[in-house]
Order: structure tokens, then C-alpha cells, then sequence
């Protein structure tokens, strides 16, 4: 699940970076015709170099804050826990979350009287702030 989430939102679609890459290769472009085109012709060679280095500029910062919205914007995994409760003696047991788990779903014997276990509760722990407002 983990690896999924992950592959999804850490890509930059292709389509924004060719636009990038092009974008650097003409800049990079202007840069060189600049320092050809300089002893003949001063005036287009500084417009070029203008050009060059704000597309050089340009295309670095798209590139980083691409990067940056992408790091921001990564899932992390969550816990979930599974609940497990004894109906005759009240053990309970808490253990990761399986495939398959559900609600009410008789599981393994207890470790305590051999008889049949029930899943009582499936949760997620949630990490961060608790909102102020509510009581806890």
C-alpha cells in the first residue's frame, strides 16, 4: 500500500518536464549564440544573454518548486489497529491490521480460556495536533 501511495505522488508528469528541459536547452542556446554573436553585434548579444539567463532561471525554478510542492505533498503511511477481544473472559489484544479483518470476525483462540476471539475495533492513529475546541 505504502509503495503505491508513494510511486503516485512523487513523480513530476513528463509532459512538465519536457517543458522544462526545453526551456533550459533553448536558454542554454541563447547563452552560447550570445558569446558568438557578441564581437559582431553587442546589442542582440545582450538581449540573448537576457534571454538565456531568465529562461536559465526560470526553468531552475519551476524544477525546484515542482520538487518542493512534491515533497509537501506526500502521503505517509498510516497505522491501522485491529482490536481483538475475548467474549467469555474480557482480554483484549492489540495487533496490525490484516487483510481480510473485519468487524465481528471470529480470529485465533485467546491466550488465556482457548475460546474464540472477536474483532471489536479497526482504527487508524492519527499523528499530529488535536484541534483545540474539542474535548478530549
Amino acid at each position: 500500500m505504502s509503495k503505491a501511495s508513494t510511486s503516485t505522488t512523487s513523480k513530476i508528469s513528463s509532459f512538465v518536464l519536457m517543458i522544462i528541459f526545453v526551456t533550459l536547452a533553448l536558454s542554454l542556446t541563447a547563452l552560447i549564440l550570445a558569446l558568438y554573436a557578441f564581437p559582431q553585434n553587442p546589442e542582440a548579444a545582450g538581449y540573448l544573454l537576457l534571454i538565456g539567463f531568465l529562461g536559465v532561471g526560470l526553468s531552475t525554478y519551476v524544477l525546484l518548486q515542482t520538487r518542493r510542492r512534491i515533497l509537501r505533498l506526500r502521503i505517509e503511511a498510516t497505522s491501522i489497529t485491529t482490536t481483538i477481544e475475548c467474549k467469555k473472559c474480557g482480554f483484549k489484544s492489540l495487533r496490525e491490521f490484516q487483510r481480510g479483518d473485519y468487524i465481528f470476525k471470529e480470529v485465533e483462540p485467546c491466550q488465556k480460556c482457548n475460546d474464540k476471539m472477536l474483532i471489536t475495533a479497526i482504527f487508524r492513529e492519527i499523528k499530529g495536533k488535536r484541534k483545540e475546541g474539542f474535548p478530549s
